[in-house]
Order: structure tokens, then C-alpha cells, then sequence
């Protein structure tokens, strides 16, 4: 019997990154700001039956590698969509939500009142910058494709989420919906290449400012 896996991993077949935004969390029901992995915020009866959907829709694709943050939420997503399933787990800090220091645990319009007050190069107090958030997840991404895997499923936050699918569209395509609970999108070893290439511009020369500013945290 051949294994079309194997032979995808052999001759160099493209490669296939699943990249999810958790499911819905009890910070996204409330409205307010996680940014702390050490405040474990877990997932809603309603994340539960997203992640278990999900789950429902990975079940016929092989997955090498599974990865999430440190957050509770992603952890939970991975655990209840791969259930049953023996697939490795690794846990990339770099692909955390963006640490909004003060902001933490405050309504999310604290957080929007102070991004739209300052410059995505300042740290917010006691946190970090849009730009050192935006530069995480390019070297995230480029220690990403450099891995040997074929089929690699990352659940992420939305804020990282958002960015990567701007910087990994056409150049025309740069304003993208905010990504859904739960819903996977995909991508080619190219367009995460090109993601982590213009993130990394844009964070360091800010040249398109209305990307970086156009998504928010999630929680």
C-alpha cells in the first residue's frame, strides 16, 4: 500500500500549515483584555463545541506536529479537537498574544483607547509594543518553515492570527476580516515565507501603518 504521506515528505510535495484562532474563551465572552499566560483563562461551554468541531473537521488529514502558546485557551483547543490522537505538541511562546501589560484584565475598549493614542513602536506600560509583537511572530515564522514537518496545526490568538493572514496575502488583499473562533486557515510554505518577511518590515521601517493598526487583541 503506498503511503502518500510519506512520499509528500520524500519528493518535496507542498507543505501545509493549519493556523486557528482558539475557541471562544471566558475573556472573549467578557470583553476584556488576557495577555498574561499566568492567568489562565479557560474555554467556554461554546469553545468546547467549537474545538470539538474542529476536531471533527482535521479528522481525516494526517498532522505531523501540533502547536500552541503558552495560553490555557490554545491548549484546551488543541487538546479536545486532537483527542484520541497521538500527534506530537509543542508549545512556541513566540506565537503568544501580544503582552498589554497594564491592560490586563480591563475592558477591551481600555486597550483600543490606548492603541489609538500612541505609536505601534511604544510598549504599552509594563508591556510590549505592537512592533516587538509583530517582530515575535516573524522569527516565529521563520523557525516555523524551517522545520521538517509536512502538515503542522498551530492554534494561536487572534491578534497574531490577523497580522500573519495580512502579511501573508497579495499585496491588493491587505485588509482581512478578523478570524473567527475556532475556523481554520490555511497556508503554503510561500505565503508564511512572505508573512514573516513583511512582518518583520513592517515592524522594523513601518511602512503601512493602517496594517498594523487594524487588528486588536483578542482574548
Amino acid at each position: 500500500m503506498i503511503d502518500a504521506h510519506k512520499l509528500t515528505k520524500r519528493y518535496g510535495a507542498p507543505r501545509l500549515f493549519i493556523f486557528v484562532r482558539h475557541a471562544e474563551s471566558t475573556a472573549n465572552l467578557a470583553g476584556v483584555v488576557s495577555s498574561d499566560p499566568e492567568h489562565p483563562v479557560a474555554l467556554t461551554p461554546q469553545g468546547r463545541r467549537q474545538a470539538r468541531q474542529l476536531g471533527a473537521q482535521l479528522a481525516n488529514l494526517e498532522i505531523d506536529l501540533a502547536v500552541a502558546t503558552r495560553f490555557l485557551r490554545t491548549q484546551q483547543t488543541l487538546e479536545i479537537a486532537l483527542r484520541g490522537r497521538s500527534i506530537p505538541l509543542q508549545i512556541e511562546p513566540s506565537f503568544d498574544e501580544i503582552r498589554a501589560g497594564d491592560c490586563e484584565g480591563a475592558a477591551m475598549s481600555t486597550y483600543w483607547s490606548w492603541k489609538e493614542r500612541h505609536d505601534p513602536s511604544e510598549r504599552f506600560p509594563r508591556g510590549e509594543s505592537i512592533n516587538a509583537a509583530l517582530l515575535r511572530y516573524a522569527e516565529a515564522l521563520r523557525r516555523l518553515v524551517a522545520r521538517p514537518e509536512t502538515v503542522v496545526l498551530l492554534v494561536i490568538h487572534e491578534f497574531g492570527l490577523h497580522h500573519i493572514a495580512a502579511a501573508a496575502a497579495p499585496s491588493s488583499l491587505l485588509s482581512q476580516p478578523a478570524p473567527h473562533n475556532a475556523t481554520p486557515y490555511l497556508f503554503g510554505e510561500p505565503a508564511l515565507r512572505r508573512a514573516s518577511d513583511r512582518l518583520k518590515a513592517m515592524a522594523c521601517s513601518n511602512p503601512a501603518e493602517g496594517l498594523v493598526r487594524m487588528a486588536g487583541l483578542s482574548s
